[in-house]
């Protein structure tokens, strides 16, 4: 008869589970605990792409597909090349980091992977009853990484979506900078939104190249395929062979779902506003969050004392409220910040680690009416 009650139950088997996972094992404080992830996709390959910033080494350069040291911003007036240094601007595909964490499980008797749908979680308030396609399991502590839409899409919080198409492209002859990501070149038709594209170059022959919009609608799959055959032609590419594609849909919200945690129930990844709000960044946020959470378990047994507001929260929803207000206006936002302020200083704000006086730089730089409307709306 198999086994029904586990000590930890992680629902979904994603980028959260699996850091989360990762760091419990690591921690040592969970030998003996036995833990199911519960995953519907067996066959997890290079389902995503994630990037981060990070100054020197870091503890994922092993599983790194490429790193660079020089960033290009751009929009219809205005290019500047950027040195990041004493950050780099890394890359990692997830099969790599899938295999990392399959392999750690494997050495640990305790943890069970099963291939299941959950439908249906309830706290009974000594134990979490667990329902999935054809299961119920009960467990001391259940994490939720599945998201409902409906809860942001229901609150007071402006919500967006970071969307895009990619395509990793092979050239015929050399076009790519090899050293220089484009983090976001603004030079194409806004038509009304936030739209860039986002460049990560494998070799000067290859890259991944990704329509990206900050807005409240996704578009027609042609749309964003039709811009990124505009993109490549109008930089003299046209013979290239597309080897892969990614599509991602992002939510970009302050609503705080960590308030839906229960005692023996809590909220990850998407699900648990893991992603940064101002930028849709997810891998860097869940490594921070997911050491968070193991070190608060570590100390604690009630799920409804972790999480808060601070003011970088605050910071995120008067962005979010600007573009969610007026979506255009993306472009002159991130271009004032990055003619004005030092990506090292950019970088510094988003990973929450500024001073205050730092802060005021960063925000000064930006358009001053559009956030003292924001803030006015969201005091009053």
């Amino acid at each position: 008869m198999a086994q029904n009650h586990f000590d930890f139950i992680f629902a979904g088997g994603g980028l959260a589970s699996l850091m989360t996972l990762q760091r419990m094992v690591q921690s040592g404080s969970f030998t003996g605990k036995s833990i199911l992830v519960i995953e519907p996709d067996s066959n997890k390959g290079n389902d995503r792409t994630w990037c981060f910033w990070e100054q020197g080494s870091g503890e994922w350069d092993g599983l790194l597909k490429r790193q660079w040291d020089h960033a290009l911003f751009a929009d219809a007036g205005f290019s500047s090349r950027m040195q990041l240094e004493p950050y780099r601007y890394k890359m990692l595909r997830s099969s790599g980091f899938y295999s990392s964490i399959y392999k750690l499980a494997r050495q640990n008797a305790g943890i069970t992977f099963t291939r299941n749908t959950v439908t249906a979680f309830t706290d009974n308030g000594s134990t979490v009853t667990v329902t999935t396609a054809t299961n119920t399991y009960t467990c001391a502590k259940f994490f939720n990484s599945i998201y409902n839409p409906e809860a942001a899409k229901k609150s007071k919080y402006p919500l967006l979506q970071q969307h895009f198409i990619g395509w990793f492209v092979k050239t015929d002859k050399p076009v790519f900078d090899s050293g220089c990501v484009t983090f976001m070149d603004f030079s194409i038709p806004q038509r009304g939104n936030t739209r860039f594209m986002y460049v990560l170059p494998l070799s000067e022959t290859e890259a991944l190249v990704e329509y990206t919009l900050f807005s409240k609608d996704l578009l027609p799959l042609a749309e964003y395929e039709d811009a990124i055959k505009d993109y490549l032609a109008e930089r003299g590419v046209s013979h290239y062979t597309i080897t892969e594609t990614e599509r991602g849909n992002i939510p970009m919200t302050c609503y705080p779902f960590w308030e839906e945690n229960t005692k023996n129930i809590v909220n990850i990844g998407s699900a648990g506003g893991w992603t940064k709000a101002s930028t849709g960044y997810t891998f860097k946020n869940t490594t921070k969050k997911s050491r968070e959470l193991v070190s608060f378990m570590q100390k604690h047994d009630d799920f409804r004392k972790l999480g808060s507001k601070n003011r970088f929260w605050f910071y995120d929803l008067l962005l979010l409220d600007v573009l969610y207000k007026t979506n255009e206006k993306g472009s002159t936002i991130f271009s004032a910040m990055f003619r004005k302020v030092h990506p090292q200083l950019i970088f510094k704000f988003l990973d929450e680690e500024t001073t205050f006086a730092e802060e005021l730089k960063v925000i000064w730089a930006c358009p001053k009416m559009p956030f003292i409307k924001a803030l006015l709306r969201n005091l009053f």
